[in-house]
């Protein structure tokens, strides 16, 4: 199908796109709340919505896991835009939704597929983004088009769905207060070690993701870099068939070299260790410090220079050099 005329203003993502498009999105919000948040475009009451980019959470294995809410908005919506129109045609015919208009984008068309949308959501449209499989926008080009959305003005709106990040996170039995995520590494080897050594200080939990041909490659980086840390890697989630390896990264290793993995991977990886401290061994930090003062330092500078060596708190090395006196 023909794609609607891009507006100039739209795109070059200027500021006259954001401004003609908080101006449509206010007078089809009239009807709506009175109460915004500023520097947002006002959301009418019903949804799906005129000139308002959702994304939608589908399900990452299990059909039952898609909401009423992102069903009735699919459902609804004018557009929705996919990275693949095949796969997600399917996907949306198992779940029962006839899909007015899909709408290819990906990493590979997003740079003139985003102006596209965005004329479509100025134009009026409702427009649903979906991946194919869980929340839209995490290592996916959806990223993009949420900030150009934002940029121009555009009303988005997250209909919360299955994501691999956290059902891998909450169910691998690894700490989940504090977490970092680190999705694809990169695939040449040289630049995911890399990757790996600049994370190996890395206290909070990280979570990664992993094609089924690089898993092996990647646990054995995991392995000489990071060490053989605790480690979970889920695969099929939700599925009937769903499966958590390790629980250590050599385990992992040992498994997955036994038995080849089939479909991407979430990795749940234990931060780094906590430092142990280092012993206090007071006689023999009395002797150095008394040796670096005989070499002609001052008891501040002893007590600094010791405690850029041994890792003990300079005011403590000084105070037990002042007791010493």
């Amino acid at each position: 199908m023909q794609e609607p005329p891009i507006p100039a203003a739209i795109s070059g993502f200027s500021s006259t796109a954001g401004a003609h498009a908080a101006d449509i999105t206010s007078e089809k919000a009239a009807e709506g709340s009175d109460e915004r948040v500023a520097g947002s475009p006002r959301l009418p009451t019903g949804e799906p919505s005129s000139g308002v980019l959702y994304l939608v959470g589908t399900p990452i294995g299990n059909l039952d896991d898609l909401s009423p809410r992102a069903h009735r908005v699919l459902a609804g919506v004018d557009r929705i835009a996919c990275e693949d129109t095949r796969h997600s045609g399917l996907l949306l015919q198992r779940l029962g939704i006839r899909a007015r208009r899909l709408t290819s984008f990906h990493a590979h068309n997003q740079s003139g597929r985003i102006p596209q949308l965005l004329a479509a959501l100025v134009g009026g449209e409702a427009v649903a983004l979906i991946s194919d499989a869980g929340l839209p926008g995490i290592s996916d080009p959806g990223e993009e088009l949420v900030a150009a959305a934002r940029q121009a003005g555009l009303a988005v709106v997250c209909i919360p769905g299955p994501s691999a990040v956290t059902t891998a996170l909450v169910s691998s039995g690894l700490p989940t207060g504090r977490f970092c995520f680190e999705g694809f590494l990169a695939a040449k080897p040289a630049a995911r070690r890399q990757q790996l050594a600049e994370l190996a200080l890395e206290r909070r939990t990280i979570v990664l993701y992993e094609s089924p041909h690089r898993l092996l490659a990647l646990l054995e980086d995991l392995l000489s870099v990071l060490g053989d840390r605790p480690l979970q890697v889920a695969r099929e989630l939700t599925k009937r068939h769903e499966q958590q390896v390790g629980p250590t990264v050599s385990a992992a290793l040992a498994h997955f070299r036994r038995t080849p993995p089939l479909g991407e991977c979430t990795l749940v990886l234990g931060g780094a260790p906590a430092a142990e401290a280092p012993l206090w061994e007071e006689e023999s930090l009395r002797q150095q410090l008394a040796a670096l003062v005989a070499s002609g330092l001052s008891n501040r500078e002893a007590a600094r220079e010791l405690a850029r060596s041994s890792g003990h708190p300079k005011r403590d090395l000084y105070a037990l050099l002042h007791h010493q006196d």
